[in-house]
């Protein structure tokens, strides 16, 4: 339910100009989901929302481009303590082993995490493959990789 309604909060802020929280939440029960004003705070907190001016002159709700490292760390800890099993590098290519089910999670959780060297993420049940732009950047991603695990 949270995962759902905050990818919906992203689709209409990036459809449209919302310049508050009530308009958000008019939008999302447009759409079926009904929520309280303290859970729309708390998801745009969470998926680091801001506003911004647009050229009208109006401020509007835009997912900031400087997300906090802690959170990347944060969410990225979660996900390899609990399913990550192993992890390889072959120059560009990072190979993640998980837990049966679980390799398709890890790398949608990775493909929205704005990893700047990331190109994307193709993931079967317990395996994804994380296609970075450079072999250095692969290699940076793997021992990140590490020291979450250690």
């Amino acid at each position: 339910m949270k995962s759902t309604r905050q990818q919906e909060i992203l689709d209409i802020i990036a459809a449209c100009e919302v310049e508050t929280q009530e308009q958000l939440l008019e939008r999302l029960r447009e759409r079926g989901i009904s929520t309280t004003q303290a859970t729309i705070s708390r998801d745009i907190k969470q998926l680091h929302l801001v506003k911004e001016l647009t050229a009208g002159g109006i401020y509007k709700y835009a997912v900031s481009h400087h997300r906090t490292a802690a959170n990347f760390s944060s969410k990225l800890q979660t996900i390899f303590r609990e399913c990550v099993t192993a992890f390889d590098v072959a120059q560009n290519i990072v190979v993640l082993k998980t837990l049966s089910g679980m390799a398709n999670a890890a790398g949608a959780a990775i493909d929205h995490m704005d990893l700047p060297g990331l190109v994307g993420s193709l993931a079967g049940d317990d395996t994804a493959i994380l296609i970075m732009r450079t072999n250095e950047a692969a290699l940076e991603f793997c021992e990140e990789i590490r020291e979450m695990l250690s």
